[in-house]
């Protein structure tokens, strides 16, 4: 239906030279009786000839479609949470490696009075300042990448705001779990031990 335009009677034989004979008829049934309604649809429409009569199901279109476009959601989705994991696994090795890289740094400020505290919440919001930066530049990149696809097809660019919040607010989440271990690693590092390493 969104793509027909329904004429009435006097304006099709006036202005689009119609002879009275319908090539095309629409009918909507109940869900329950689509199928017994398919079966006496050609009797109806032409009694003749009923074999003439080509009946098809608009709706079953239209499930194929949405079923085509639930499974296109599960796999981007699926995609998206690939891409989280291997984003949090990045984010702890950067971390972890920049806990052994800075254990100077650490058994320096211990010995001079940061408690464990004041080191964990350093190197977690480390995490989430990179993870910040991740999660903003992967939304950038979502957003110029849908914004050129809609471009080329003609297409207005609409990206939801619950979207671009979710995918920052995602990114915060895994950065915030991945960085929890480097950070309580960091903490519990003895200022002698540290400064020793160095």
């Amino acid at each position: 239906m969104d793509s027909a335009a329904l004429v009435g009677w006097p304006a099709a034989e006036k202005e689009l030279d119609f002879d009275g004979f319908a090539t095309t008829v629409y009918a909507r049934a109940e869900g329950a009786a689509v199928s017994d309604v398919q079966q006496v649809m050609g009797a109806t429409a032409n009694p003749e000839n009923p074999n003439e009569v080509n009946v098809s199901r608009p709706s079953d279109a239209l499930a194929a479609k949405q079923a085509t476009d639930d499974t296109l959601s599960g796999l981007l989705l699926g995609l998206g949470a690939v891409a989280l994991l291997v984003g949090g696994v990045g984010v702890a090795n950067t971390m972890v490696i920049s806990v052994l890289e800075r254990r100077a740094e650490i058994g320096l400020r211990r010995s001079l009075g940061a408690t464990r505290g004041q080191i964990r919440t350093q190197f977690l919001c480390e995490s989430q300042l990179l993870s910040a930066l991740g999660g903003l530049g992967g939304v950038a990149l979502g957003i110029a990448v849908t914004a050129g696809y809609a471009g080329y097809q003609g297409w207005p660019t609409v990206v939801p705001l619950w979207a671009m919040v979710g995918g920052v607010a995602a990114t915060l989440l895994i950065g915030g779990l991945a960085g929890f271990y480097p950070a309580v690693r960091a903490a519990r590092l003895p200022p002698t031990e540290a400064l020793a390493a160095a």
